[in-house]
């Protein structure tokens, strides 16, 4: 397993909608098993392939380091397509690997059912509340090209216009590996 570095904000890979992936092989199980290495070495709960310069349909969600989700085991969405989506909204803080330091609260359906595949690429439906509803919105998200501070108010989106340039232009201290700028 590696640590890769991660993608920030300005890298246009980011703003790619995922491919399909068709097939699990030895490079799509690397690529995988690389995810949970670098995003736990990020102190992340999830983590889109698109964050580590891959274009593939894969983000991965681990909450078993948050409390009440302790027996919460690591999940792979290959493929995810959200199915349905609840009436009830939340607001709750996010931040991301892709653009850290920076935390918005942004509203989101409080519960989603998702449609994926496993690692194995078994079909696998899931409801979800709470922040597991959170975590696979905002990884999914991802997927589309989608960034958390897209889904701010034009005020905040405005007052952090600054702050996101030093993250694109690599003008602040990072705690994990990211990628050199313009790389992908």
């Amino acid at each position: 397993m590696s640590i890769l570095p991660v993608t920030l904000y300005g890298d246009k890979i980011l703003r790619k909608k995922a491919k399909k992936v068709e097939k699990i092989d030895n490079e799509t199980i690397k690529l995988i098993s690389d995810m949970f290495e670098t995003m736990r070495n990020a102190d992340g709960m999830g983590l889109a392939a698109n964050q580590v310069g891959s274009e593939a349909s894969i983000f991965i969600v681990d909450l078993s380091k948050v409390q009440g989700y302790e027996k919460t085991k690591p999940m792979v969405f290959v493929n995810p397509k959200i199915t349905e989506q609840s009436v009830e909204e939340s607001v709750t803080e996010e931040g991301c690997l892709s653009i850290p330091d920076i935390r918005g609260k942004i509203k989101r359906p409080e519960a989603v059912k998702m449609v994926y595949y496993d690692a194995e690429l078994n079909e696998i439906t899931l409801e979800a509340d709470d922040l597991l509803a959170r975590v696979v919105q905002h990884e999914y998200d991802h997927l589309q090209g989608i960034f958390f501070t897209d889904r701010l108010d034009d005020e905040t989106q405005c007052k952090l216009k600054k702050s996101l340039l030093k993250i694109k232009n690599r003008k602040i201290e990072f705690d994990y590996p990211v990628t050199p700028k313009d790389k992908y």
